[in-house]
């Protein structure tokens, strides 16, 4: 919301300046995001007429011209403007003047003729205008007046940021009402008087969506003139509020927007056919809008229509079908209230939107559309002239506010203060708000604009916005704090981040709306869950896995050269259910690109690869030893993925990028990733204390042939399933394939150590352990000794 300063104070203007006023709106909850002069400073400049017009002897683009500053004397100024004019009262930089960027202004001679000043056009000044040449001013402009007096330029720009709850603020009227409340300068509303009617003409209106309409009123007027010309006032007002001023009839419905806060729209009313319905769309309906977009209307659009088309997007745009034009003689003034319900969302869909649908999706004060219609005539006729009918109104179901109580220990207890009653219903009244006391507080009554306060806690953020933030004492906290459980079988979220961390990870956070292609390509899931109002077109769904954004960090990452990729990312999935509802697990992924180590002299330079994955997710899950089985993903190389396994549980995934999303993202080489549940990762085991054995552990070594099909993790369930209690560790340190090996068979050489807490071990008791081992996989896998 942007808005100039002295407008603000035509309608209240409490004893402060820009900067305070800044500071308070800021601290109120209405955040200004910036502040700008109307025009930059320069000085010496005042309204003159020129009196005398003569060409220049020496120059054919030149003027001689004589004008009027308000000294008693005419000043010859040589000027080369093509709109210079006997008649026309224009800015005078006289000598001694110092206009924007500093420029200076001296008596000089131009090819040879004196000249005592400058006549200015508006971008000389820095001032908005759309002529070409000197800024003309009004003909009862007074002669030798500061021209910044005149046109007020010493005037400061507001850029508001306004929360979606604050649709009151909004407009002038709302934030004159809340400067009111906030400092206690009076507010200088203008009383808006009804206009007479003239006419006997008015449009029947049926409302045929009393849920989304609640009210609409509308106006016949008669013998306007399209090609009147908009007020300076007027046109000023709308410029420094961002809008550009189009035509008299168009400004005066952006001025009441603006004024106070109530969208409105003018219908040619030759072009209506009938009456209006207010009603929602037909099959198939389209409509061409002011915008000459034309648009294909949902079912859940409400329109305005005549009798035999939709002229109107109700609360959006008007239709082209029935603008206002330069032959435009009669209109039809609308004015209503739209439920907030009906409107948000439209506009996204369709592809537009407009200061119109921006309040109403944030509510528009449901009591305000007579006022607006009522002033928006008198402005039409005025400017325009023509004859008005009467207002019909027609009702549809308007909101109900409900009473909300508000309890003063409560007030206290939450903002840390002792108000009393006495104080609270001051604060109230300075908000227009209706409360009546009762046993313990008050109950208050919201007045139509705020459809902001439904409860409790919102009244006490009033209460504190009006007392102020910055006046509540910053009070030392005293409470007794307890120190909290920890389970030992749950880790904290930070001691996995903390893993990862001293694994050379990043921390990524990436967008959970993705492209519908992520899905497809990295989780092969052809049914997302889908946004009905995507922020953006390339977010349109909802991911069900990480990888689609770390892949995505990836490709941003090697646009800037880096060398060396390794990030991670801790956050939720969307799961659809065969019912239509959605799953929000958590999951932990990762992703590793580039070298094993950052560059270094001491060793070559190695590529990560799957097995580097895998000891992350070990490290991940340890103390608890995950086992692994191949499987096809997606997203991964179907002969480099493998699933990770937890008491024979799928708990996620691990491997390498599937080379087709490779060439498809143009990465110079896969990188390797994992994606686990969180869950899992966050659980723990209970930590067992074991002696440590201060005998001699032994070691045998075992070679063992098997077939090629056979995998090293079905070997070590086979260990694990008989190995005696004096069986500490069996690990695999060869793979070997060749010559004395037979064709189709390999030879895996594990490394058994063996130890006792207790006692030094015997031989005997060696060797029944190891024919135990050997045993088991001959039985399970037909591993025989490599001899």
């Amino acid at each position: 919301m942007k808005f100039s300063e002295n407008w603000l104070r035509r309608w209240t203007s409490p004893a402060i300046d820009s900067d305070a006023l800044s500071h308070l709106l800021t601290m109120a909850g209405l955040e200004v995001e910036e502040t700008e002069a109307a025009a930059p400073a320069f000085s010496g400049v005042v309204i003159a007429e020129v009196k005398e017009v003569a060409k220049h002897e020496n120059a054919d683009r030149l003027r001689v011209t004589r004008v009027d500053v308000g000294t008693g004397e005419l000043v010859q100024i040589v000027c080369g403007a093509p709109n210079v004019a006997v008649g026309l009262k224009v800015p005078c930089a006289l000598p001694g003047a110092v206009l924007p960027g500093d420029f200076k202004i001296k008596p000089t001679k131009m090819r040879g003729v004196e000249s005592g000043g400058m006549l200015c056009s508006g971008k000389e000044l820095g001032v908005p205008d759309d002529a070409d040449g000197l800024l003309v001013l009004p003909a009862d402009a007074p002669v030798g007046a500061d021209i910044r007096d005149y046109l007020e330029l010493d005037d400061t720009l507001f850029t508001l940021k306004i929360t979606p709850n604050r649709a009151d603020c909004l407009s002038i009227k709302g934030i004159a009402r809340e400067v009111a409340a906030l400092t206690g300068a009076p507010l200088n509303a203008e009383a808006i008087e009804p206009v007479a009617p003239t006419l006997d003409d008015t449009l029947p209106v049926k409302i045929a969506a009393p849920a989304a309409c609640g009210r609409y009123l509308g106006r016949v007027i008669r013998g306007v003139n399209p090609s009147a010309k908009t007020p300076d006032w007027m046109r000023q007002r709308l410029e420094r509020s961002g809008l550009r001023s189009i035509t008299a009839l168009v400004d005066v419905t952006n001025y009441i927007l603006l004024e106070l806060g109530q969208p409105m729209h003018a219908f040619d009313l030759d072009k209506i056919a009938g009456g209006i319905t207010v009603r929602m769309t037909g099959p198939g309906e389209k409509l061409v809008c002011l915008n000459e977009k034309e648009v294909e209307l949902a079912a859940d659009t409400l329109v305005i229509a005549d009798d035999s088309q939709a002229v109107g997007i109700a609360g959006i745009m008007g239709g082209l079908n029935s603008s206002v034009t330069d032959e435009t003689r009669d209109i039809f003034l609308e004015s209503a209230f739209f439920a907030p319900g009906a409107i948000a969302g439209r506009a996204r869909a369709l592809g537009f939107g407009s200061d119109s649908s921006y309040r109403f999706e944030r509510g528009v004060d449901f009591a305000l559309a007579r006022d607006a219609i009522e002033r928006a005539t008198r402005l039409v006729l005025d400017i325009a002239g023509g004859e008005a009918g009467p207002v019909t109104e027609t009702l549809g179901q308007l909101p109900e506010r409900a009473t909300v109580k508000v309890r003063t220990s409560r007030v206290n207890k939450v903002l840390g203060l002792e108000l009393k009653n006495e104080e609270i219903a001051a604060i109230f009244a300075r908000l227009g708000f209706e409360a009546s006391a009762n046993a313990d507080g008050f109950d208050v009554a919201a007045p139509s604009f705020r459809f902001d306060v439904e409860i409790e806690e919102d009244l006490i953020e009033e209460i504190a916005r009006v007392f102020g933030y910055d006046a509540i004492p910053a009070d030392a906290l005293r409470s007794r704090v307890a120190m909290l459980p920890l389970p030992e079988t749950r880790q904290p979220r930070e001691q996995i981040r903390r893993k990862l961390a001293a694994r050379d990870f990043q921390e990524v956070v990436t967008y959970a709306f993705v492209e519908e292609k992520w899905e497809a390509d990295f989780a092969g899931n052809a049914n997302p869950v889908k946004l009905i109002n995507p922020i953006a077109s390339q977010m349109s769904v909802m991911r069900s896995s990480l990888i689609g954004g770390l892949v995505d960090v990836l490709v941003g990452n090697l646009n800037r050269k880096q060398p060396r990729v390794r990030v991670f990312e801790l956050a939720r999935v969307f799961l659809k259910q065969n019912d239509g509802s959605v799953e929000q697990p958590e999951r932990i992924a990762g992703l590793a690109w580039g070298p094993r180590q950052p560059e270094q002299w001491a060793g070559k330079a190695e590529r990560v690869d799957f097995f580097d994955a895998k000891g992350d997710v070990e490290a991940l899950l340890y103390p608890r030893v995950a086992t692994y089985a191949r499987a096809e993903h997606p997203a991964f190389h179907p002969g480099r993925c493998a699933r990770v396994l937890l008491d024979g549980k799928v708990v996620g995934f691990v491997g390498e990028l599937h080379p087709r999303w490779v060439q498809a993202y143009d990465l110079p080489n896969a990188p390797v990733l994992f994606e686990l549940d969180l869950d899992v990762v966050l659980a723990s085991e209970h930590l067992r204390a074991r002696p440590v054995s201060k005998f001699q552990a032994a070691r045998r070594d075992l070679a063992l042939v098997v077939d090629e099909a056979v995998t090293v993790a079905a070997m070590q369930a086979s260990f694990q399933r008989v190995a005696p209690a004096i069986v500490v560790d069996i690990a695999l340190f060869d793979v070997y394939r060749g010559k004395g090996v037979p064709e189709g068979k390999k030879s895996l050489a594990f490394g058994v150590k063996l130890q006792d807490a207790a006692k030094t071990l015997t031989d005997e008791e060696v060797d029944a352990a190891i024919a135990a081992l050997l045993e088991a996989v001959e039985a399970d896998h037909g591993a025989t000794l490599r001899l």
